[in-house]
């Protein structure tokens, strides 16, 4: 377990505000915290400063590996590609005021140009650069397009950039009919981040939503082979908790964070 630093994605606590998440993180033992775009915009529109962000997370001894996430950029061109740029100077810059090292970009849910995303992918890394803040690839196993980690993968072939990376996921490995050995042969400095999760028995693999993940260890996934390929591949990065489990909001958050922490431990460990 030691090569691996364990963190939390705030989706899985979300009803509890953002200074909230950062100290529950702390408190509960995690030493990474991904957070979202969305929460830093709400809590700066409220009056917020990200310095005071960020002076949460070193008080709590917390890493961000992640913020999630740009939009939008993958199959578009022309003004609607200047636009999507735009709002990732504005997202890029709050990762970059919080420290984070990767910042998430996502895939369309439509069937995307791999091609054209691995265009638009260089320029988006290249504009990383700028802000001192790495575009991350993600797939989702629920869109049309990028929804296994060859389709990823191919976009990060297209641009060819030293800061490539991608996301991994069990969930949408499973969700988009991809297979674990798709992990193989991807080194570890390539891997951003790799979100766990589990994923049920029922409904059908088809049907699953993001609402439907459940704590490792409690569902289907084998989740021991793919952290054995994240140990043959050198990977000595974040392994993070995320969730979107609704019933899981219901409970106190503190206690969802431990619970999470433990069932990773357990996987881990076992």
């Amino acid at each position: 377990m030691g090569q691996f630093q364990l963190g939390l994605n705030t989706s899985t606590i979300r009803p509890a505000d953002l200074m909230d998440k950062i100290r529950i993180a702390g408190e509960t033992g995690y030493t990474a915290i991904e957070l979202w775009n969305n929460d830093l915009s709400e809590y700066e529109d409220n009056g917020g400063s990200l310095v005071d962000v960020k002076k949460a997370l070193d008080d709590h001894g917390l890493s961000v590996p992640t913020v999630i996430a740009l939009h939008g950029w993958l199959n578009a061109t022309g003004v609607e590609f200047e636009n999507a740029m735009e709002d990732a100077k504005k997202r890029m810059a709050q990762a970059a005021a919080v420290g984070s090292t990767y910042i998430i970009s996502s895939p369309p849910r439509e069937v995307a140009d791999l091609q054209l995303g691995g265009e638009n992918y260089r320029k988006l890394l290249e504009l990383g650069r700028e802000f001192g803040v790495k575009p991350a690839m993600e797939f989702l196993g629920f869109v049309d397009g990028v929804n296994q980690v060859k389709h990823a993968w191919e976009v990060i072939e297209v641009a060819d950039h030293p800061d490539s990376t991608i996301v991994l996921d069990p969930f949408h490995i499973y969700r988009g009919g991809g297979e674990i050995e798709d992990m193989e042969g991807i080194p570890g400095e390539k891997i951003a981040v790799f979100h766990f999760n589990d994923a049920p028995a029922e409904p059908t693999r088809a049907e699953q939503t993001d609402a439907d993940r459940v704590y490792p260890g409690d569902g289907i996934l084998d989740l021991k082979k793919m952290i054995s390929i994240l140990k043959d591949a050198d990977f000595s990065g974040v392994i993070s908790l995320e969730l979107f489990n609704p019933s899981y909001w219901e409970d106190d958050p503190e206690e969802v964070a431990k619970i999470g922490l433990e069932k990773m431990q357990s996987v881990l460990q076992s």
